[in-house]
């Protein structure tokens, strides 16, 4: 197991060196800012429902568990300086590094099934999104992680599938479309 990881960083660390990665996570990086003033729906002041981060799972599949998280975690800083949306915090950039290490783990070099796609999005949401991001809610905003962590259990629960489906859709078109374009040497 070991040796399959190290094989998985190295490879997704190799994506740096081709301008065709720099330049489509450039491209997908405007298309997650856009996404992310566009199409972000508010429930309350802690929970958020957006597709923002349909472009960083397309990264995370096309070139692996290192730049998916670098790129996440860029993309977090970029977004909070173009416009930022309440106060910044590191806890939510590692949050974004680790969501894109999570997928691409899953989702780099591999077909894309709906076993794979569920089991990356449910441990995102379980250990990201319930677990660290609720812990920096509550120590950013000085309320206790368990009055918050029922409501963005249920929230996470609903939308499971909800991006389970979505991503299944959208890398399905990307590895049929995008994935053959940049193996071309």
């Amino acid at each position: 197991m070991q040796k399959f990881s190290e094989s998985i960083v190295a490879r997704s660390f190799r994506e740096f060196a081709s301008l065709r990665t720099v330049v489509m996570c450039g491209l997908l990086a405007a298309l997650a800012v856009i996404l992310g003033y566009m199409a972000s729906i508010n429930i309350g002041p802690y929970i958020k429902i957006g597709f923002s981060g349909i472009p960083n799972r397309v990264v995370d599949f096309l070139f692996g568990p290192v730049v998916g998280g670098i790129f996440g975690g860029t993309l977090d800083l970029l977004k909070f300086f173009i416009k930022p949306d309440g106060q910044f915090f590191p806890g939510f950039t590692f949050d974004a590094m680790l969501g894109g290490v999570i997928y691409g783990s899953f989702l780099y070099k591999k077909p894309v099934k709906v076993w794979r796609v569920a089991v990356a999005c449910f441990l995102v949401k379980l250990i990201v999104n319930c677990g660290f991001n609720t812990l920096w809610i509550s120590m950013l905003y000085g309320k206790a992680f368990m009055v918050l962590l029922p409501a963005r259990l249920i929230k996470n629960l609903i939308m499971w599938p909800v991006d389970t489906a979505i991503f299944i859709v959208v890398l399905r078109a990307v590895e049929r479309s995008v994935k053959p374009l940049l193996e071309k040497k």
